[in-house]
């Protein structure tokens, strides 16, 4: 695991983390279906999309 995916994995830990307590402190229907489809989108972001490779 380069330094690079180790830093992307802290940062979305994180960003899960702050909106988890933002989503447990509000409590709404709405809030927690847009936390959840930013958290997927980022997820897939960080460790499913790759960068093509330089020619």
């Amino acid at each position: 695991m380069t330094l690079e995916r180790f830093l992307s994995a802290v940062a979305f830990v994180v960003l899960c983390v702050f909106l988890l307590v933002l989503v447990t402190k509000v409590a709404t229907l709405d809030l927690t279906i847009v936390v959840l489809v930013t958290v997927l989108l980022c997820g897939y972001d960080l460790f499913f999309h790759r960068v093509p490779p330089h020619p």
